[in-house]
């Protein structure tokens, strides 16, 4: 179990405010997380297992990415509160 203190350390380089109920949950849930990084660690070498992005094997599941009309430029820019050269206005970064 992690002490009061290594729980508001964590919460301080989060920039987390937590109240005392909190750090006593957290302390507990962090201590979860990391007795599993622990088992894993327990495993051994597993330079030979490929990483995996999804638990599942994902495949298709983004549309294909073929051209269609858009909104036309006049219709976009009817509502526009600024216009410039055909375009929408935004200020410069930094501007108030």
């Amino acid at each position: 179990m992690l002490s009061r203190d290594q729980v508001l350390h964590v919460a301080r380089l989060a920039r987390l405010e937590l109240t005392d109920e909190e750090v006593e949950r957290f302390g507990g849930e962090l201590s979860k997380v990391l007795d599993h990084i622990e088992l894993i660690g327990e495993l051994g070498d597993l330079a030979d297992v490929p990483p995996t992005s999804h638990v599942i094997d994902v495949e298709n599941a983004l549309r294909a990415d073929e051209p269609r009309p858009s909104l036309p430029r006049e219709k976009a820019l009817e509502s526009a509160p600024d216009m410039a050269n055909s375009g929408f206005r935004v200020p410069s970064p930094g501007a108030a």
